[in-house]
């Protein structure tokens, strides 16, 4: 038995099926890129442009708010410089009420002291009158008594 050895030792042959499969695989690259590749590098790209959007909605929205929160502020300062003005304006208010009603109060205790003291001056000389009339009676009957006869006014 004769043996011959041949030996290949050529790793890659190029032959025809090479460039089928070169053919073949080119093919796939096309519709991989064709069907994957290029739906999703525009997906992606769909993606920043959103993101992007979304960032620049979200920078007006950060001034808005800041604008806002400005009037807020600006707003605030005015009312609270109204509600000071306003009690200021009702202290005075209150003051002038005060000063009114004291005055009025003053009046009438004065009128009632004036009434107070014309009452008591007229019973005092009610009784003053009463007084003298019954102590001139008295003083008469006394006289009647001491003398033993009637006298005449």
């Amino acid at each position: 038995m004769d043996f011959q050895i041949v030996s290949n030792i050529a790793l890659i042959s190029i032959n025809a099926t090479l460039v089928v499969q070169l053919i073949s695989f080119l093919i796939f690259l096309f519709l991989i890129n064709w069907i994957m590749i290029q739906p999703l590098r525009r997906t992606m790209a769909e993606r920043a442009g959103y993101l992007d959007r979304m960032r620049l909605d979200i920078l007006e929205a950060e001034k808005e708010m800041t604008r806002l929160l400005k009037q807020l502020v600006d707003r605030e300062k005015s009312v609270r410089k109204e509600a000071l003005l306003v009690t200021l304006e009702m202290e005075n208010e209150g003051r002038r009420s005060a000063s009114e009603i004291l005055r009025d109060v003053r009046q009438e205790v004065e009128s009632f002291r004036n009434k107070s003291r014309k009452t008591v001056s007229d019973q005092l000389a009610a009784a003053r009158e009463r007084l003298e009339q019954e102590s001139e009676g008295l003083a008469l009957s006394i006289m009647e008594k001491l003398l033993d006869r009637r006298l005449t006014r």
